[in-house]
């Protein structure tokens, strides 16, 4: 049995023995060629056994490991490995390399401007972890940026994640971050954040699980996260979630994904008081109370309309207060062709879900109705031909016309634009398969998205826990249909 198996490629041989050598001096069991395989071994099968018989496996990455065939059939049993059976794969960079894709979603370790003590503390770290000892917790764990725009490939989980708040915030706000993070965990709330990630971990994988299971998503605002593109894509995954949010406002402007939500603001640096933290500790006992009252038949669909105009109240409506009329820091305005191309990208990459949300809030924008978070008939009118172009453009292109505004009107157009019309296009873009169907929630409701016209759904999954959501959901497709009709 062996801690870790090490894979490297011939040119990097000298640095990975001596890797090797300070592993070992920390008591780590290790399988490296050099000094593990004997005269007569046969060797193919001696990797092979090793490889098995190994609970973690290091892929030692220079300038040309991916040029070595043998080096990447190691790495590929590797990976088969960390399929099959958890073996947790660690990519440590040395010399001159660059990030090859194979490393891409996991976190890897960084050696590669590391020399003398500096060196010997990192190989003592990574040695620490491979025994089964805790990481020490950073920022960012060795990686400059978490690039969740990368792709992502489809696993079951091997466990689920616990419930708990997860902290979400910009590399410039990494300090402020890991003060909440230690301030919440002091309180016994369960947190989580960025800086939890563990060598070996498919980051995309992890951050997605701990968002679809978080009590909240701790957002923290300031200009550096508005520009972040890992840190929209946490925004949007929460919101496809239905995550209840608890935006912290550190510098500038509020975001705009979350300008109808209420928010703390914490523009002087402190952290949140007691009062911030009695709403936190609501919320972790609200979750606990609705979990333990949750009906036997999870099958059973929750929170669903019964009539056109009548939805029942949320099961588990936030704790949180009403977002303010008028608040005291607007939100950020995002340029129209600056949205338009995180559109873009979120459609290339297949995120279907991100771009839906990321639509409507756009709309929302373009009319000044980001803080309410819905469309009256009125705002209809005001929505720019450019942009409703843009929008219908990206989504036919990247569906080969299936997805879309044109896609939808050829399908069913809006008529006097009464409720009972809603009730018609609904049916007709594949929202529900009769009149008398009930519509779940948004993380449910778009498990069927293989109907034809069924993006954009122009829902905002952060009103759901209000009583009134079916209604606002109703008057912003009615908006925006009866300007396509304008159109013409």
């Amino acid at each position: 049995m062996y801690d870790v198996f090490i894979s490297y490629a011939a040119d990097d041989g000298d640095w990975t023995g001596m890797l090797a050598e300070r592993l070992s001096a920390h008591g780590v069991r290790v399988f490296f060629d050099r000094c593990s395989l004997r005269p007569g071994d046969i060797v193919v099968h001696e990797l092979e056994e090793a490889i098995r018989v190994s609970k973690h496996g290091i892929q030692v990455v220079g300038p040309r490991t991916m040029t070595e065939p043998w080096a990447r059939q190691e790495y590929a049993a590797l990976v088969q490995a960390s399929a099959r059976r958890g073996l947790r794969l660690i990519p440590v960079l040395c010399g001159g390399a660059d990030v090859p894709d194979f490393a891409a979603t996991r976190v890897w370790v960084d050696f590669r401007k590391l020399s003398g003590s500096a060196f010997d503390a990192k190989a003592a770290e990574l040695a620490g972890v491979l025994r089964g000892g805790e990481q020490v917790r950073q920022a960012r764990a060795d990686r400059e940026l978490l690039d969740l725009a990368r792709p992502q490939t489809q696993r079951p989980p091997t466990e689920s994640a616990q419930p708990a708040f997860v902290v979400c915030y910009a590399r410039a706000d990494a300090a402020y971050g890991e003060r909440l993070v230690d301030q919440l965990s002091g309180s016994g709330l369960p947190v989580w954040s960025l800086g939890h990630l563990k060598w070996g971990d498919d980051y995309i994988w992890t951050i997605r699980q701990r968002l679809r299971h978080a009590l909240a998503v701790v957002v923290l605002m300031s200009p550096e996260a508005e520009e972040s593109e890992d840190v929209t894509r946490e925004i949007l995954e929460g919101q496809r979630h239905s995550r209840e949010f608890f935006p912290i406002l550190l510098r500038g402007e509020r975001n705009y994904l979350l300008a109808s939500s209420w928010y703390l603001d914490a523009r002087n640096g402190d952290l949140p008081g007691s009062d911030a933290l009695r709403l936190l500790c609501r919320l972790h006992d609200s979750h606990h109370f609705h979990d333990s009252h949750r009906p036997h038949d999870s099958h059973r669909p929750h929170d669903f309309q019964r009539s056109d105009r009548q939805p029942p109240a949320p099961r588990n409506p936030s704790v949180l207060p009403l977002p303010a009329a008028q608040p005291l820091v607007p939100a950020v305005r995002s340029p129209v062709r600056r949205s338009l191309i995180t559109l873009e990208a979120l459609l290339t990459e297949h995120e279907t879900e991100h771009a839906d949300l990321l639509t409507t809030t756009l709309l929302l924008e373009a009319v000044d109705r980001l803080e309410t978070g819905w469309l009256r008939r009125s705002d209809g009118k005001r929505l720019p031909e450019a942009l409703i172009s843009g929008i219908d453009a990206l989504w036919s292109r990247f569906s080969g016309g299936v997805h879309g505004f044109g896609a939808q009107v050829r399908r069913a157009h809006v008529r006097g634009g009464r409720h009972a019309d809603f009730m018609a296009l609904s049916v007709a873009y594949g929202w529900r398969s009769s009149p008398y169907e009930t519509v779940p929630k948004y993380q449910h409701f778009t498990g069927g998205a293989g109907n034809h016209a069924f993006f954009p759904t122009l829902r905002n999954p952060q009103s759901e826990q209000y009583r009134d959501w079916y209604d606002q959901w109703t008057e912003t497709v009615l908006a925006v249909h009866l300007r396509l009709r304008e159109r013409g």
